[in-house]
């Protein structure tokens, strides 16, 4: 039997409060597609940050193909031809694609200046071997997500990897995106690449995945044929429990109109409509989905209903009065909450800890100052130890851990933590589970029902059909920024909505 390409013997790391991987142990096979699934701080992205040197381990050992091997730093893991995709990608934004597959190892001509031509050339060459279309001469700025990824995959082929290890690969990426990041999967592994990738979402593992290992609070469960396992037994795996894959609400009662939005249009980045004569009514107790392709101005919407984005022409009514021009400070205490879609830029402040974020929108306001607008620091730790236990936020150092320490799917339980604490009139929600494990989703849709459930208006953007067909009451499906159709969700259909999302009233 040929050596697996990567065996990891006993991994351990430790961070100050919380044992990350106990260890563990992980074998993948020469030229296999390998999935490592568990939930949010599991430890999924440290063991694979061991692996490209990112992280030392505090015990354990590393082999390559049979060979005992010490990465004491990516240029190690480069070296033996282990390369990594980031979920949050490592990408200068102002730099071309060219400029940022080369960066560090750029050609260069006889007199040491940079050949930026014979650069072009290998990555245009590259990216027709791997079937990886790019403009070489295009800037990452003006490119697509799905573009982007490209052009990380295409950057550690660059450095010949032949193991390649993606990080969420797909929670940033619309459905029609993913399936062309599967079908790269199995092409790098027709070149005879091994591929390890971390997920939670089983659909993809069950599409793509040959072997897949299950890690849950930091040990090791086991690892499984996908072809002989199921979707259920994955879940169970993954957080301990059976997990219900039905959402259970009883039927709404929408009533008071609460969002009223008339004739909008917004403008988009590239300096035209991206929202263009949009329509639409939220009431209390009803949740209210948006479906469309992405880049149909569902982010601008949203952005214009925040505050985010400046509204061209039309109205933005809350309870009636129009809100479309004032701050956001202003929203915010009229009763608007928003979950967005990007939690590092619009969520979180990443520096400060989870207790500071937790009053991002209150800290004005008693018990969290004084009179004096002093702040009174024990509430403000308190109500965060609250909202943690209640929202089953993990992290390390309890509260006083930075946002940036936790895990992507924690820092989102985080922000809705908050905004669900506020109780607004109005719950805007975009892609409220992007990230999240199959237990974390199962919460999160839960207390979204919750605040239906209790009068709330609740707006929901998301690039999952399955999530608003399961989780919405009306459906307002958009496309090239208008409303095409609306449907009550009980008459919904895939075809019908995916119709209408097409432009198909």
């Amino acid at each position: 039997m040929p050596a697996p390409a990567i065996e990891m013997i006993g991994v351990t790391k430790v961070f100050p409060g919380i044992v990350a991987n106990d260890g563990i142990n992980l074998t993948v096979a020469d030229g296999e597609i390998h999935a490592l699934l568990g939930e949010n701080g599991a430890g999924k992205s440290t063991l694979m940050s061991i692996l490209f040197g990112l992280y030392e381990s505090d015990g354990g050992l590393i082999k390559i193909r049979g060979k005992e091997v010490k990465i004491r730093g990516p240029n190690d893991a480069t070296a033996l031809g282990i390369g990594m995709v980031h979920q949050h990608f490592k990408l200068v934004h102002n730099f071309t694609v060219t400029e940022n597959i080369t960066l560090g190892m750029e050609p260069r001509n006889r007199l040491g200046n940079l050949d930026l031509k014979t650069a072009e050339s290998r990555v245009a060459r590259l990216s027709e071997t791997y079937c990886l279309a790019v403009d070489p001469r295009a800037k990452i700025e003006n490119i697509t997500v799905g573009m982007q990824q490209r052009v990380e995959i295409l950057k550690i082929l660059y450095r010949n990897a032949d193991i390649l290890i993606f990080d969420e690969p797909t929670a940033v990426l619309t459905p029609q995106e993913i399936d062309e990041l599967l079908t790269i999967f199995n092409r790098l592994r027709a070149e005879g690449k091994t591929i390890v990738f971390i997920t939670h979402k089983l659909k993809e593992i069950k599409a793509a995945a040959d072997r897949c290992t299950v890690l849950r609070r930091g040990r090791c469960i086991g690892a499984v044929d996908v072809k002989d396992t199921d979707e259920r037994r994955l879940a169970e795996m993954m957080v301990g429990r059976s997990v219900t894959f039905r959402i259970d609400k009883k039927p709404a009662s929408p009533g008071e109109l609460i969002l009223k939005i008339e004739d909008l249009t917004v403008i988009g980045p590239k300096g035209v409509p991206a929202v263009s004569g949009l329509s639409l009514e939220v009431r209390s107790g009803e949740i209210v989905g948006v479906a469309g392709v992405d880049g149909n101005g569902q982010s601008e919407l949203v952005a214009a209903i925040a505050g985010l984005l400046p509204v061209k022409t039309g109205r933005i009514l809350l309870k009636g009065r129009d809100i479309a021009r004032e701050s956001i400070r202003r929203r915010n205490e009229s009763g608007v909450g928003l979950v967005p879609e990007d939690r590092h830029k619009h969520g979180l402040v990443l520096d400060f800890r989870i207790d500071e974020n937790m009053v991002l929108k209150s800290f004005r306001k008693k018990p969290y100052s004084s009179s004096l607008g002093f702040l009174r620091f024990p509430a403000i730790l308190r109500h965060a130890e609250d909202l943690i236990g209640e929202f089953d936020i993990r992290a390390g150092e309890g509260a006083a851990t930075p946002a940036k320490g936790m895990s992507g799917g924690n820092q989102q339980k985080a922000v809705i933590a908050r905004e669900i604490d506020l109780s607004p009139e109005l719950l805007v929600v975009a892609q409220p589970t992007r990230g999240l494990d199959v237990g974390a989703i199962e919460y999160i849709h839960r207390r979204i029902v919750e605040e239906r459930d209790k009068g709330r208006a609740v707006l929901l953007v998301s690039f999952e059909l399955d999530e608003i067909m399961a989780l919405c009451d009306r459906i307002a499906a958009v496309s090239k920024g208008r409303v095409v159709g609306e449907v009550p969700a009980e008459n919904a259909d895939e075809r019908r909505i995916g119709a209408m999302m097409a432009g198909v009233s």
